[in-house]
């Protein structure tokens, strides 16, 4: 990866800052409604296989899937970790064109990071991961997800655990949503104590751990 990440470090236009702003506005009273939904929050229900994607990409990229949390955290929902979000979700889905695997790699899956500047769902998600835990945000609560989508398509997005709830960054939109509010349906997605590991998911209540950030 050496020499070939300053493109994803670019700084976006000052149009986008702009709309970044009005965006954080607007959203962040979404943090502060979803205090008390009990339904805000996915659970952990059991064992699950990872994705062949996942496997190829620990192969492709050992140390990515060497490390280990050191304990499991929950992001504090404030304005700051709001504003990260918003700013670093709209600057991938912007920067990154979208595209098959099959078009750019001449094979049904493929999960890398988007260094073409070309991507599918699984590439965004995990550039959105390293970005966010490069500005700080705890690996544990960043877990990539599969979901089906509305026409029961499989999708991938990145699942952000928040003492509020957790939030879905996607790159069919720049809102970042409650998971119970993209009309997706939850799979699995990795485990927060072992990104190695992948769980099924279903509503439960809220954790209790959170980040210091």
């Amino acid at each position: 990866m050496n020499g070939q990440t300053t493109w994803w470090r670019v700084k976006t236009r000052s149009a986008m800052t702009g709309a970044l702003v009005l965006g954080l506005v607007a959203a962040m009273p979404v943090f502060e409604a979803a205090a008390g939904d009990r339904l805000a929050f996915l659970n952990e229900q059991g064992a699950s296989t990872a994705p062949i994607g996942w496997r190829q990409f620990c192969r492709d990229f050992p140390a990515e899937c060497r490390d280990r949390p050191r304990g499991v955290d929950l992001v504090r929902a404030d304005r700051h970790s709001w504003a990260t979000l918003i700013r670093i979700n709209a600057h991938v889905n912007t920067a990154i064109e979208p595209v098959t695997d099959i078009e750019q790699y001449g094979t049904e899956e493929r999960w890398t990071y988007p260094t073409s500047g070309r991507g599918d769902c699984e590439d965004y998600v995990l550039l959105k991961k390293k970005l966010l835990i490069e500005a700080g945000f705890p690996a544990s609560a960043l877990l990539i997800t599969v979901v089906r989508d509305r026409q029961g398509d499989g999708h991938a997005i990145l699942t952000v655990r928040t003492d509020r709830g957790d939030y879905i960054l996607d790159n069919e939109t720049s809102d970042i949503r409650l998971w119970n509010q993209t009309g997706y349906r939850f799979i699995k997605r990795q485990a927060s104590h072992d990104p190695n590991h992948w769980v099924t998911v279903g509503p439960g209540r809220a954790p209790a751990a959170v980040a210091t950030r």
